[in-house]
């Protein structure tokens, strides 16, 4: 199949042809038939096999061969939600690729810049607005963006997006979007919580996937080598110098980390920068574009540049630090190996990170090559996976004497708060027989006369009648009492 089976333009043939392209991949396959149909999709795949292109080339087409509506200002055609900013350059730059035969006005807006360029962009609409969530509703509250003509809308990494905490943020956009439109969903992976946001953006929805979640593309030759964590920025630095490295993406866990790692690598001469949240959005694009040119040949990044960096060919990817969250491994590493392309990933792994590491094995459900670097062995070696790649952990095995004990635990606990106040009551009421009149009066004085004790004076026959009543009515209710406080204690117990 060619992209020319997929029923495309011919301006935007021309345009793929000119980047080199010549078969669609299986994600763009899948997807564009049935966004040119104008069905709803969720379409799964791995990062780098080219869903930004599955969405951006069929809404060029439909936007390109359909009449731009008349009416107000400041209106968006077709609306692109991305995580990161890093996300929305790259977006962007992939709609003026494919769009650069086409008269389509695009405009993208994110924070971490002067907000007024984009308002001013945004005047007399765009056909395509790429967006972040927050710099979204800013542009929304200040009237300088309507949605009154929105054909399509589409959540990229659409997982991200949930992780970074936009949920709120979505959804506070969802409500200003007209009902009537196309949605399209594009995420590495379809978690539960994204199924139920699904539910409210979606109408039968499409849903394509082209390899199982989570997994790995296997044009990445994966390995790590076991270090100790004070020797990582002597290995990293030889792997460079020893081996030519030219452009090299290195991955840390904070954005302190990333700092100092840069600073030790320009002390020995390696040329490096760092990109993060911390950083302003012009520096960040700078290093990027540094980076993209050769200029730097490290470049040094946290996870909120996992999904947003899009380099061809780019041949090494390093986890200086493995990721807490093993998902994010899969990102990392997807920076390389792109389009076809091979690539290499790295990890330099102390045993500390050992539970990192088993998450992200048990995720990927492969084993990462061990690798040793001469003079750097680590005191204590990281041990094998032991072939366990189930999704879930294994049930533990039922400790019949710790049930037993907890069982005597919670019964006693139970006893104490409950049972124990019942039993004091009923050990009470035991001693008058819950069913037997009180004793009468008379029985009472005759006792007390025996002893030599002062009798206290006759009652009437119906009194002493009455007063065994009594008795036996206050004995009764005692033991309904009992009975109910030994209920509660038995319902607290089971």
């Amino acid at each position: 199949m060619n992209f020319a089976d997929l029923g495309l333009s011919k301006p935007l043939l021309d345009a793929i042809e000119l980047q080199g392209y010549t078969e669609p991949s299986p994600i763009q396959a899948k997807a564009i038939p049935h966004v040119l149909a104008g069905r709803d999709v969720m379409a799964a795949a791995q990062t780098g096999t080219g869903k930004t292109a599955g969405f951006t080339l069929p809404i060029l087409h439909r936007l390109s061969n359909t009449p731009k509506p008349s009416g107000k200002g400041n209106q968006a055609r077709a609306l692109v939600l991305t995580p990161t900013r890093e996300l929305a350059a790259q977006v962007a730059a992939s709609v003026e690729t494919y769009g650069q035969n086409l008269k389509i006005k695009t405009a993208v807006v994110f924070g971490g810049v002067k907000i007024n360029p984009q308002m001013q962009k945004l005047r007399g609409g765009v056909d395509v607005l790429i967006a972040t969530p927050g710099r979204l509703l800013d542009l929304h509250n200040q009237n300088a963006v309507h949605f009154d003509q929105l054909e399509v809308l589409v959540l990229d990494e659409a997982d991200r997006m949930l992780d970074m905490g936009f949920i709120h943020d979505i959804r506070r956009i969802i409500k200003m979007l007209p009902k009537k439109r196309q949605n399209l969903m594009f995420s590495a992976t379809f978690s539960d919580d994204i199924r139920q946001l699904a539910k409210t953006i979606v109408h039968d929805p499409i849903e394509v996937s082209v390899s199982p979640a989570n997994s790995t593309v296997d044009s990445v030759q994966q390995s790590l080598i076991a270090v100790e964590k004070t020797d990582k920025t002597q290995v990293l630095t030889r792997l460079i110098v020893e081996n030519d490295w030219f452009q090299v993406l290195v991955f840390s866990r904070t954005k302190h980390g990333a700092n100092r790692l840069v600073k030790q690598l320009l002390a020995k001469g390696v040329e490096a920068s760092a990109i993060h949240g911390n950083k302003s959005q012009g520096a960040r694009t700078k290093a990027l574009a540094e980076f993209k040119a050769g200029k730097v040949r490290v470049l040094v990044a946290t996870d909120i540049a996992a999904r947003g960096i899009d380099i061809d060919q780019l041949p090494h990817v390093v986890n200086f630090d493995l990721p807490q969250v093993a998902e994010d491994y899969v990102h990392r590493i997807g920076r390389t190996g792109r389009a076809g392309a091979s690539g290499e990933a790295i990890s330099l792994v102390s045993h500390d990170e050992f539970k990192l590491l088993v998450a992200i094995e048990r995720l990927i459900k492969k084993e990462v090559p061990r690798k040793h670097l001469d003079g750097y062995q680590p005191l204590n070696d990281l041990p094998g996976s032991k072939g366990d790649f189930r999704d879930t952990k294994p049930n533990k095995p039922k400790n019949k004497a710790g049930n037993s004990s907890r069982s005597r635990n919670q019964n006693s606990k139970s006893d104490g708060e409950g049972t124990s106040r019942s039993s004091k009551k009923r050990s009470s009421n035991f001693k008058k027989q819950p069913n037997q009149a009180a004793p009468s009066r008379a029985g009472r004085n005759a006792r007390r006369a025996k002893a030599g004790k002062k009798v206290a004076p006759e009652r009437s026959g119906s009194n002493v009648s009455s007063s065994g009543d009594k008795g036996s009515n206050r004995s009764s209710n005692n033991s309904n009492r009992s009975n109910g406080n030994s209920n509660r204690s038995n319902n607290t117990v089971g």
